[in-house]
């Protein structure tokens, strides 16, 4: 068993609120106090509050309750945003309990701490997964402990089903024992004379009592549960985990029943849209709202800047409430506007990357990997420079909440990723406590990163408070949202090889620039300072496992003034296509095949070896007249084998079959893990032939669909999708299958037309 059982009873009562200290001291390097990290770890299996049931429903944990019509409720703390974990993690759950998953039911997480991601705070570590020894486990087990601290409900790097694999079997096993023992009491029998199935408690002599027949008295006898009547179930036992199962959210979306946030219907409901700075980081100057409040159906026009200062994604802004979100909107296109623009409004996508290049010429870096020497002799060296821009979110469902303030109490009913930061941001405006805060969590429509920023709840809760106590629901348009996004980092990177006469890989060298999110992040929705080195800007780069021997691999952080936040895939989205682009140029100057130097330099690394040789079986030849391009690449635990067929006409790309080898450990729901790859592809695609935001004037050039297109269903290709079996630990999904599509497609290209192409989004001269 974990910690979590064995620290339920040594955890004190008192709650102390320790996040800004931890926080503000793990950015700023600090040590924490000794007392603190000696003291017992935090359980995860009893929630601050009981669980809210009603109708004779029996709560066992803070994870498990038990309906009176033989139904299951699981407490998922993870949002649904289309990745599937309304359907993995209750399987942890009804695996453990052996109740049948038609049976389990989804329930919203209370805010608390027991949900907390500690998989997304470990993942901050700039370890190389090679790494092994104290120093890691060690940073590792400090991290875990300043997560259970701070509580952060957070839904994103791929880490759902690593994070909830221990709690959420736990949970599951200790609900099961509890019903065991309550099971023995009633019978007067040994536990060890019963097992449980299909929802039921069962003796050996053939009698069974349903759950529900035990829930009241389970509740009871919990508290004299310990570690030693809870057994985790070995994988050669599972029934439901490693086997396909139906998503359960598949019908609603199809029949169009599943509630998302702009789904939300309040009665009394007011709508709002809102007008922001064309400049980040611009002020308001003056504005006249006489011929938006003459509008039909317009309530108020609200300036909510000062709610939003601390909230540079989204900037100064108006917000126009009124009856009808078309009312707001054309009413809020009505207001005479003018702003003060501030130090930005000359910036460009040129000067951005001229303050990349300067940086890269002037400073060393902080080198995240440094093994070896870099200055070795060689027969030839091998130089190119990489380039990636800003990217959008711009996820299917636009930004939106709603919000309703009234009686010194707030109500969110809002799609995000990280409702513990949305509650603490809507207290703050509000200017209440945070249990004066409830939230509704509907499916979210698409979030990539987009819904951990909390710029819309405190907008929403900014324009509510001026509404009289009536609910208001904030829509942005789709070009407010291109326009005042949080984008993917542009980036630009340096690399450098040395080859020996034979050929061999002696040295290999990369420096990149771009903009840190985590400087940005931290400051946005915490309130903390953004210092130090951020993991993100180098990952893909630093962590690659191709056996080099000499290697340095650094980045400079410059902020250029544009909002940055977390995409899809984060660092990996661009740094996986300068290692894997600039691999495939070191192959060729080499005179070797791209794919036999990967296997050379993978010898002591036979799982990447395996992913790579099964993605070539199954990719077999290319069709006449196409060409494949190979990737592999590592991220969020996971590896990626892939192999795109290309062709080329005229100058359009276009990819007709990809090929998606995935490693990602034990795996819990194989459809799940399928469409996350073809997702992953089809996002990555879409970013790697057509994705770009350009600054002109300080204004993001793009608007729309329009002129920021995504893939078309007819420009998508095939998926092929193999999972590799293994006995691992789970690790990431989600995000995985995006870093290796842009350089497996340059490649590819590489082979048809003999152009290296160094610059993302993928263009032919």
């Amino acid at each position: 068993m974990s910690e979590t059982l064995q620290s339920l009873k040594a955890e004190a009562p008192a709650r102390r609120k320790r996040r800004r200290f931890l926080l503000a001291g793990l950015a700023l390097g600090g040590a924490l106090v000794v007392g603190w990290g000696v003291a017992p770890p935090r359980q995860r299996l009893r929630s601050r509050l009981p669980l809210p049931v009603r109708d004779g429903a029996v709560a066992l944990n803070g994870w498990v309750v038990l309906n009176p019509d033989g139904s299951v409720s699981v407490v998922v703390p993870r949002s649904e945003m289309g990745q599937g974990v309304h359907s993995a993690l209750p399987m942890l759950v009804a695996e453990e309990l052996d109740v049948p998953l038609d049976r389990v039911r989804v329930m919203q997480p209370p805010i608390d701490k027991i949900y907390a991601n500690l998989a997304v705070i470990e993942d901050n570590l700039p370890f190389h997964p090679d790494d092994r020894g104290s120093a890691k486990q060690g940073a590792q087990w400090l991290l875990a402990k300043v997560g259970r601290e701070l509580g952060i409900m957070f839904t994103g790097g791929s880490t759902s089903v690593r994070d909830a694999w221990q709690p959420m079997r736990e949970a599951g096993a200790v609900a099961r024992a509890m019903l065991l023992k309550a099971a023995a009491a009633e019978w007067q029998a040994n536990p060890a004379d019963c097992r449980t199935e299909g929802g039921h408690v069962v003796h050996k002599d053939g009698r069974k009592l349903a759950y529900t027949a035990l829930a009241a008295r389970a509740a009871e006898l919990g508290a004299d549960i310990d570690a030693g009547d809870v057994t985790l179930k070995q994988p050669r036992d599972f029934k439901l985990i490693g086997r396909p199962a139906p998503r359960r959210d598949s019908a609603a979306k199809a029949d169009g029943s599943a509630a998302f946030g702009i789904d939300a219907r309040i009665p009394g409901m007011l709508y709002a849209a809102v007008r922001m700075s064309p400049v980040a980081g611009g002020t308001l100057a003056s504005y006249d709202a006489g011929k938006a409040e003459a509008m039909p159906g317009v309530v108020k026009v609200v300036d909510i800047s000062a709610a939003l200062e601390p909230l540079t994604g989204a900037g100064a802004g108006l917000a126009v409430i009124a009856s009808h979100w078309w009312r707001a909107k054309q009413a809020v296109a009505a207001l005479q506007v003018n702003w003060n623009e501030g130090k930005h409004q000359q910036l460009s996508s040129e000067a951005v990357f001229a303050q990349f290049a300067q940086a890269l010429d002037e400073e060393s870096g902080f080198a995240y990997h440094n093994i070896g020497s870099i200055d070795v002799a060689a027969a030839k060296t091998v130089t190119a420079e990489y380039r990636a821009p800003y990217l959008a979110h711009a996820t299917m469902e636009p930004v939106n909440c709603t919000a309703q303030v009234a009686g010194g109490k707030v109500r969110l009913w809002v799609g995000t990723q990280v409702p513990s930061i949305a509650v603490d941001v809507a207290a703050r405006v509000a200017g209440v406590a945070r249990e004066d805060v409830a939230i509704e969590l509907p499916f979210i429509g698409g979030g990539f990163g987009r819904r951990l920023e909390a710029d819309m709840v405190a907008q929403a809760v900014a324009v509510a408070m001026q509404a009289g106590g009536k609910p208001v629901q904030v829509i942005w348009t789709r070009e407010e949202d291109v326009t005042h996004d949080v984008y993917r980092p542009a980036a630009l990177a340096r690399f450098k090889a040395r080859l020996d006469a034979a050929g061999n890989v002696l040295a290999w060298e990369s420096k990149s620039a771009s903009a840190s999110i985590g400087h940005q992040y931290y400051p946005r929705n915490l309130g903390l300072p953004g210092v130090g080195p951020d993991k993100t800007t180098a990952e893909g780069e630093f962590d690659m496992q191709y056996e080099i021997p000499n290697q340095r691999v650094a980045h400079v952080i410059v902020d250029a003034g544009v909002p940055v936040g977390y995409w899809r895939a984060v660092g990996h989205s661009h740094n996986a296509f300068f290692k894997e682009a600039f691999f495939d140029e070191v192959a060729h100057a080499a005179g070797k095949d791209p794919v036999a130097l990967r296997r050379a330099l993978l010898a002591r690394h036979p799982r990447h070896l395996a992913l790579l040789d099964k993605a070539l079986a199954l990719a077999g030849q290319p069709a006449a007249g196409r060409a494949h391009g190979v990737a592999l690449h590592q991220s969020f635990g996971s590896t990626v084998a892939q192999v795109a067929e290309v062709s080329v006409e005229g100058k359009e790309i276009r990819v007709h079959r990809v090929v998606c080898v995935v490693d990602c450990g034990m795996v819990v729901n194989p459809n799940i893990v399928a469409q996350q790859m073809e997702s992953a592809v089809v996002f990555g695609l879409s970013a790697a032939l057509m994705g770009e935001i350009t600054i002109k004037d300080g204004r993001v050039q793009q608007s729309n669909f329009g002129d920021y297109p995504v893939l078309r269903m007819h420009q998508a290709p095939v998926v092929e999708t193999f999972v590799m079996p293994s006995a691992e630990l789970p690790t990431g999904v989600g995000e995985v299958g995006l870093p290796p599509v842009a350089p497996a497609v340059a490649a590819a290209v590489f082979r048809l037309t003999g152009q290296r192409l160094r610059k993302l989004p993928l263009r032919l001269a």
